[in-house]
């Protein structure tokens, strides 16, 4: 299987064969972190890092994936690039790309929230970077999908469950205080349907997802012979749920104005303060683990004893995010 020179958009772009290969190769190399084997792989290759938003996780997991393997990890945030914006003269994404395709070996970019003026331009940043860009580009989060995201959950559902035919994930909004995009939300039902999973999607009115991820997702169970439902209450999907996903997502409505916001989108989250994440929810399930790609809004998403209990995966999700995007990277950057 050839994946030198492969984007990582989203995963419903891969095959699940490819998806497989970097979860196989993530699994050896948490397993023999730093093998001489891994070591040498982006050896004196340097990885951008275009930072359009801040992040703590991602940041931290890029660079020490690039530096175990044998590579350097480079931070930019577009302010200080001289980019062009529809305020501001600039170079164009098509130059910035095929210059910096000649410096390094791959371009990561993450491209959020208040960094855009409307869903879905994030996700066209991204694409323009990958038509122009002659070395891979890998989403780093933007506002339809996180795929290094999605692929970590899996790992660490697969550590406690086993094979995920069958078993069933609850992914519920939640209320919250952080106005945060759907794409980690969205990259999960992709996923997870392709996996095998039966996926249950809960909201309340107003906080609907993208109708084609939403269309994905009912194809991807229907392939695998799986269910797919949308409810619109805070209770009935716990029932016999193996995995339970509970995020706050802002609205389509958030760009209402032009621009993200933020004041009004929180005060909407909290004006539902039933849908959160809590003991007696939990006992309906197949004993779920919880899951969520934090941060974690601790006491509207979730209450203390879901996210720290035993049952929560949220640290070795966190973890798996290092080991994934080495895997993604050692397959699509390293010359083969």
């Amino acid at each position: 299987m050839e994946l030198y020179g492969k984007d990582l958009i989203c995963t419903q772009d891969w095959s699940v064969d490819e998806l497989e290969a970097v979860l196989d190769l993530a699994g050896q190399m948490k397993q023999s972190r730093f093998s001489p084997k891994y070591t040498d792989l982006l050896k004196q290759r340097t990885f951008f890092m275009v930072f359009y938003n801040p992040s703590i996780r991602t940041r931290q997991s890029f660079e020490c994936a690039a530096t175990e393997l044998g590579g350097h990890a480079q931070f930019l945030e577009p302010k200080s690039m001289r980019l062009k914006t529809e305020a501001s003269a600039g170079e164009t994404i098509e130059d910035a790309a095929q210059v910096m395709s000649r410096y390094a070996c791959g371009i990561g970019i993450r491209v959020l929230e208040n960094s855009i003026n409307a869903y879905g331009e994030g996700d066209d940043l991204v694409r323009q970077y990958a038509r122009w860009s002659t070395v891979p580009i890998v989403s780093m989060a933007h506002d339809r999908f996180h795929p290094c995201q999605g692929l970590a959950d899996i790992q660490g559902m697969r550590e406690r469950l086993g094979n995920l035919h069958g078993k069933k994930i609850l992914i519920t909004w939640a209320s919250g205080s952080l106005t945060r995009s759907a794409c980690s939300v969205q990259e999960d039902l992709l996923v997870c349907s392709r996996m095998g999973m039966h996926v249950s999607l809960a909201y309340p009115p107003g906080y609907e997802l993208d109708p084609q991820v939403i269309q994905w997702t009912r194809e991807n169970c229907k392939n695998n012979a799986h269910d797919f439902e949308i409810i619109h209450d805070p209770f009935s999907g716990y029932e016999g749920a193996d995995v339970v996903y509970s995020r706050n997502w802002m609205s389509f409505q958030a760009y209402g104005t032009g621009t993200l916001d933020k004041a009004g989108e929180i005060e909407k989250s909290l004006s539902h303060p039933e849908w959160i994440c809590e003991p007696e929810r939990m006992s309906r399930t197949n004993d779920a683990l919880f899951h969520h790609p934090m941060p974690v809004d601790r006491g509207y998403e979730v209450t203390d004893d879901i996210a720290s209990g035993s049952r929560s995966i949220i640290y070795d999700v966190a973890e798996n995010r290092l080991h994934v995007q080495k895997a993604v990277m050692a397959l699509t950057m390293s010359a083969p």
